[in-house]
């Protein structure tokens, strides 16, 4: 299945109280402290449908980061936008979401079996998987083992990636740099993965694909990477909608064509 065509996704027009839309409704900018960036997808994502953003400009001074998910609340139905996704929107329940970090984005698969409930990501039911997820506040961003998605790959000589029955072309989901003078070579690193996941021009998605008549499975794409099933068991039967937090050290995103 490849249900992706060239157009470029929106935002909500209901979000936290610090972001600002550009006209397009493709621009998020957090515009003050470093919180109350929540931002949705204007639409439910359907199955095997990517909501994927570039990180376009940074903030000095915060720690963490972006931050990514779905949710089943549909954001005209909340009374407030929460001032935080992570605990304040998983609170409200039906909400799976994650903190993008410089290091341990993959799921640990072996954790699954003791995975906590939903109690943390949703009232009617799916679990998050473990990752090694702390925020960078503690550590600045060692190199760490295991769950390290920053060394180059080779899995990128495959033009596509797949992800059950999903089939997205590879160079929609890589981040670019500006045209300019080594240009070359951060392209390069780009089609490795070699950079942080949380450097400007970085591309993360969120996605889920179905699994069963009334479940899904969450995925999120690190510059052309799965980082495996995030949270699996979700309920499908309302819709999903794609959330990001514009938290602390990113400040602009970009809703990026798919």
């Amino acid at each position: 299945m490849e249900p992706f065509c060239d157009q470029f996704m929106e935002f909500h027009p209901i979000h936290g109280t610090n972001v600002r839309l550009d006209l397009s409704g493709t621009k998020a900018t957090r515009v003050e402290s470093f919180a109350n960036g929540v931002c949705f997808s204007k639409q439910p994502l359907k199955p095997g449908e990517i909501f994927l953003i570039e990180i376009e400009d940074k903030e000095l001074g915060w720690c963490g980061h972006l931050r990514v998910g779905l949710t089943a609340k549909d954001p005209k139905g909340l009374e407030v936008v929460p001032e935080y996704s992570i605990p304040d929107l998983m609170n409200l329940g039906d909400s799976w979401v994650f903190a993008i970090t410089r290091n341990h984005n993959k799921v640990i698969e072996d954790v699954v079996a003791e995975a906590p409930e939903a109690g943390d990501g949703g009232l009617a039911g799916g679990h998050r998987l473990g990752r090694g997820e702390a925020e960078d506040a503690a550590g600045g961003g060692g190199g760490d083992a295991g769950g390290d998605n920053n060394k180059p790959k080779t899995f990128f000589t495959d033009s596509h990636l797949y992800i059950e029955n999903v089939r997205i072309p590879r160079d929609k989901l890589v981040g670019r740099s500006r045209p300019g003078r080594y240009s070359h070579i951060l392209d390069d690193l780009y089609k490795t993965n070699a950079l942080p996941p949380t450097a400007r021009r970085s591309r993360i998605g969120v996605m889920y694909v179905q699994k069963g008549r009334d479940l899904a499975d969450m995925h999120i794409i690190i510059n052309g990477e799965d980082m495996g099933a995030s949270a699996k068991g979700i309920p499908a039967v309302q819709p999903l909608y794609a959330v990001v937090d514009v938290f602390a050290a990113t400040n602009l995103i970009l809703a990026d064509v798919v």
